[in-house]
């Protein structure tokens, strides 16, 4: 059996929660007030954008057995949806397109793993 055949087979609303709430951790982690947040570096900072996007992006593939350019698509306009909110808010927090550059970044990460797995027959 593939390593990640169990998470498959959880049932459809088991999978939407829990990516559901991977997303809910992340909107919390990148819309908390800015005075919340420990400053980091700009290179950092771009390390951890990426970071989260990759997994957001590499859970939804995982967790999804259909339409898996949706993940991709839904990640993107995640980020985007986020940089636009982080620059509207009043929370301390500034949108920037280098954070949505980064989670590009991680995106493209996700899915180029996802596919090498694919192709050693670890996820379907």
């Amino acid at each position: 059996m593939p390593p990640f055949e169990l998470l498959r087979r959880l049932s459809r609303p088991a999978r939407l929660a829990i990516y559901g709430l991977a997303c809910l951790i992340l909107l919390y982690l990148t819309l908390a007030p800015g005075k919340d947040v420990p400053g980091v570096g700009l290179i950092w900072d771009k390390a951890e954008h990426a970071t989260a996007w990759a997994v957001l992006t590499g859970a939804g593939l995982l967790l999804s057995t259909r339409r898996r350019w949706a993940i991709l698509l839904f990640a993107f306009a995640f980020g985007a949806a986020i940089e636009i909110l982080q620059a509207t808010l009043p929370f301390g927090r500034d949108g920037d397109i280098f954070d949505l550059m980064a989670d590009t970044v991680g995106i493209a990460v996700a899915y180029g793993v996802w596919l090498i797995w694919r192709r050693l027959g670890w996820v379907k």
